[in-house]
């Protein structure tokens, strides 16, 4: 099964090393990594660029031109996926060991499900090593889309004949395109789907979505933008119910 591992990068110099080497120590051999920059300014293509000759030759695929912002180029990374799955790898984030690809992989071609999901944690910026939150997918259930939840959108690898049929993330939604798109995919379209025991990703804090109370008031605005496009009632109740499951991640972690 050939995998497609979108990167979307926007002066990402500091970080995208570790990301594109993460890809490089997967031990499955069928995949493809596309890098979609937004024309950085800051040496991110150099990073690129010194790094490609380790790649396998066609495994490498690389578009550096301004975009509308980080949904507008996700999606130009899924309309250039080939592969049998496709998944989003951040810029600053990398995989949390060598068989997440692996393990993907065996789970889609073993469930026969559209999507597969998984588990991530979070990291201080200056320490990768220190566990600040780890993110469990497992309890998640469809319904608790309504409560804000949703897998763990890094870990998230879905087919790419359903990809083309939830279609393009929404790049009117400014932080939370992501919800919305998996809104779509899991609760209005219902794909087929399996959770995977399995860490698979390590993000730095301090992303899109992590970037204090401002943007978590943002991305409660986006959500219930999200439930009224798609005809869904009750968001300004349930949705900031999550904030106590949240909590309480947090605490765990700091109990490690």
């Amino acid at each position: 099964m050939k995998i497609s591992i979108i990167t979307v990068t926007y002066n990402s110099a500091s970080t995208l090393a570790g990301t594109m080497e993460s890809v490089l120590s997967q031990t499955h051999s069928d995949w493809e990594h596309i890098i979609v920059d937004g024309a950085s300014t800051d040496g991110t293509m150099d990073v690129v660029r010194r790094l490609a000759p380790r790649y396998p030759e066609g495994r490498l695929r690389v578009v550096s031109e301004p975009d509308s912002g980080l949904y507008d180029a996700m999606n130009k990374g899924l309309r250039m996926a080939e592969g049998d799955a496709v998944g989003i790898l951040n810029s600053d984030d990398f995989y949390s060991s060598p068989y997440v690809l692996a393990s993907i992989a065996d789970a889609l071609e073993r469930s026969g499900k559209e999507a597969v999901y998984g588990d991530v944690h979070y990291v201080d910026a200056r320490d990768t090593e220190r566990c600040v939150r780890y993110y469990s997918s497992a309890s998640f259930r469809r319904w608790m889309m309504r409560l804000g939840f949703m897998p763990a959108h890094p870990s998230f690898y879905c087919r790419c004949e359903a990809c083309r049929r939830v279609g393009d993330y929404d790049t009117s939604f400014r932080v939370a395109a992501d919800f919305e798109y998996l809104l779509r995919a899991l609760y209005i379209m219902r794909l087929s789907t399996e959770y995977i025991k399995l860490d698979c990703v390590t993000m730095r804090r301090g992303g899109i979505s992590s970037s204090g109370f401002g943007s978590h008031r943002r991305i409660l605005k986006d959500h219930l933008r999200a439930y009224r496009k798609h005809g869904l009632h009750g968001g300004w109740l349930l949705d900031p119910l999550r904030y106590i499951v949240k909590c309480g991640e947090l605490m765990a972690a700091k109990l490690r």
